[in-house]
């Protein structure tokens, strides 16, 4: 017997590639609702190559007898439906920012902190954290297990797609209006500035220190799911890139570090693919990773800055393992230790 399963948010970027994943997972799930606004009502979405689903109305859908929900519809709206659900009886696993640094609401990676999933007895809700954070913080686990990490400087390069389809629309609209000699007010909508063959240094709001709240959001989570005693200084910036977040992490450790040895190690963790050549091509960018699950490391080398230092380049794609993917891997742990079918 297999679980009823409801994806909120459906229609959307991340909720397509949830429903694409737990088919291609095979997720014991005998039922699967997709939900979503009432503009989106009767919408026809694709689950596998043989099923599909009728989106109906998240504001008129009932939750009892619904064992999962998977939410990813924005934090205003999971505000109000992820508990909705949780009182109904169902267990939440939370893509949205809204219930991440809630105490009483378990952040979690798989591949990380999976204890931390018994945690959801106390609200129903699990969350799932921000699509940067997830795959550093995959890569920072085993070396912070061997090493103990201090301290992490990261830099990222965060495609579009992390600020959902009207962002994605933006970059192609804006490329093309370009050629097409279009003014900049006529493309420009959801960047602060042009986002087409341009870099921006700024992800979500501004706060009072001068770091925006991505930047925020990447310190203060790797220290909930990883360990509170590691500083971590993050730069988050948006790049011209549909799909793949790179980063660039700098780590310093408590013990000496073996760059042959970290690079072994990493190689032999789940989740993480090592491709590191020192060559023309021999790396991995955004690109590549796209429509792939793991976290790819890259660019592996000692930092002499630091007596115990080591830098690499991370790449992951931000729609699969920085969200839907992760997502799943939740709801499976979930299912298979904590719920009885």
């Amino acid at each position: 017997m297999g679980f009823k399963v409801a994806v909120i948010g459906a229609t959307g970027n991340v909720g397509r590639e949830m429903l694409n994943t737990m088919y291609e997972r095979n997720f014991n799930a005998d039922e699967v609702v997709a939900l979503a606004s009432s503009r989106s009502v009767g919408r026809e979405i694709s689950y596998g190559d043989d099923k599909i689903l009728k989106v109906q109305d998240l504001a008129e859908y009932d939750f009892a007898g619904t064992d999962i929900v998977l939410s990813s519809p924005g934090a205003s709206v999971s505000k109000v439906y992820s508990p909705k659900a949780a009182a109904a009886g169902a267990v939440v696993v939370d893509n949205t920012s809204y219930f991440r640094m809630d105490p009483d609401v378990p952040l979690v990676v798989p591949e990380v902190n999976p204890e931390a999933i018994a945690g959801y007895t106390k609200s129903g809700i699990i969350a799932n954290p921000n699509c940067s954070t997830i795959q550093m913080v995959v890569a920072l686990k085993p070396l912070h297990e061997k090493y103990k990490i201090k301290r992490v400087v990261v830099s990222t390069y965060q495609s579009v797609s992390g600020g959902g389809k009207d962002a994605m629309d933006e970059l192609f609209n804006q490329t093309k209006g370009i050629y097409a000699n279009k003014t900049l007010s006529e493309t420009q909508n959801k960047f602060t500035k042009q986002i087409a063959f341009n870099v921006i240094p700024h992800i979500d709001v501004f706060m009072d220190d001068g770091a925006t709240k991505e930047e925020w959001k990447m310190t203060a989570e790797t220290k909930k799911i990883l360990d509170p005693n590691i500083a971590v200084h993050a730069n988050c910036c948006r790049v011209p890139v549909f799909v793949g977040h790179g980063e660039y992490i700098n780590i310093e450790t408590e013990n000496p570090i073996d760059e042959e040895d970290a690079r072994n190690l990493l190689r032999e963790t789940d989740g993480i693919s090592v491709v590191d050549m020192r060559a023309d091509e021999g790396y991995v960018s955004p690109q590549e990773c796209a429509g792939e699950d793991a976290v790819f490391i890259s660019r592996l080398r000692k930092d002499y800055s630091v007596p115990n230092g080591l830098s690499f380049w991370c790449v992951s794609d931000n729609l699969r393992k920085g969200a839907a993917l992760n997502t799943v891997q939740i709801a499976e742990v979930l299912a298979s230790d904590y719920l009885n079918k």
